[in-house]
């Protein structure tokens, strides 16, 4: 059984301040709940997916129903998340907070994966992460794929001009730029079916409003892509999560209910990625 090390705090005249007067570097004192909440966590961050409640007691050898008090106990407290659908556990967004700044960039994006794993295997899509780049272009820098057979997959690091696909029309009112601006920046967009940028301005107005954009199809013929903001802590929009789909694969209901999910993880990693 691996060990627990626990540091002694001392007053300035050198006594112990362990509460009993005891010296800690004698005796070591391991408190199991914490030590098993430690535990799981690190199962939950090594599984890398979705898991129940009961693998992780049987793996960890915990006994079910303290493995389940803990684990409810770590929901609550926002460093694990629980999905009633599945009944399964992850990391939560919370535990990034905790982290705060000594996560770097490439570590923040690693705790969305779970997330947007979870979305991938719950709608069989395609789920991408995209960062703003600049003041005119975003760059792709997660991407998990469709655990189905006919799948879209795509490349990590490519750029695209800031007002494209879904993902433009949830950046384009938080620029900075003006109408003017903008339109003339439409002009130099390639969609290989075309829009007019009225059409598309009204698009951009109806993401506003439900919190998701839709692209079906204007960007990549028979692509559907459905993105939502991920907010940095000023209210720009910094990332956008987004799921990509074949066109036709889905009727509008469960269109929204794709760009709502979105929508949702895009508020929880807030706090993770920003």
């Amino acid at each position: 059984m691996a060990r627990s090390a626990v540091g002694t705090v001392s007053r300035d005249d050198g006594e112990s301040l362990d509460g009993g007067g005891c010296d800690l570097s004698e005796k070591t004192v391991i408190v199991k709940p914490a030590a098993n909440a430690i535990r799981i966590l690190k199962f939950l961050v090594e599984s890398g997916g979705p898991t129940r409640s009961v693998t992780i007691s049987r793996s960890l050898g915990l006994n079910a129903s303290t493995c389940f008090n803990i684990l409810r106990t770590l929901v609550l407290e926002d460093v694990v998340e629980f999905d009633p659908l599945t009944k399964t556990y992850t990391v939560g967004v919370g535990l990034t907070t905790l982290m705060g700044n000594l996560l770097t960039e490439g570590q923040r994006v690693a705790t969305a994966t779970p997330q947007m794993r979870d979305l991938a295997d719950r709608f069989n899509i395609t789920v991408t992460l995209w960062k703003r780049l600049g003041p005119d272009k975003i760059i792709l820098v997660k991407s998990v794929p469709s655990p189905a057979n006919v799948r879209i997959e795509m490349a990590e690091g490519q750029r695209l001009p800031v007002l494209m696909a879904s993902t433009g029309r949830i950046m384009a009112p938080h620029l900075g730029w003006t109408r003017k601006d903008l339109k003339t920046a439409f002009k130099a967009l390639r969609w290989q079916t075309p829009l007019t940028f009225e059409d598309y301005w009204e698009q951009v107005e109806a993401a506003e409003r439900r919190g998701w954009a839709s692209d079906p199809g204007y960007f990549t013929k028979g692509v559907q892509t459905i993105a939502a903001p991920v907010f940095d802590r000023t209210g720009d929009v910094a990332f956008s999560i987004v799921g990509v789909m074949l066109l036709g694969q889905y009727e509008d209901a469960a269109l929204e209910e794709i760009g709502t999910a979105l929508r949702d993880a895009g508020r929880r990693l807030t706090s993770a990625l920003t």
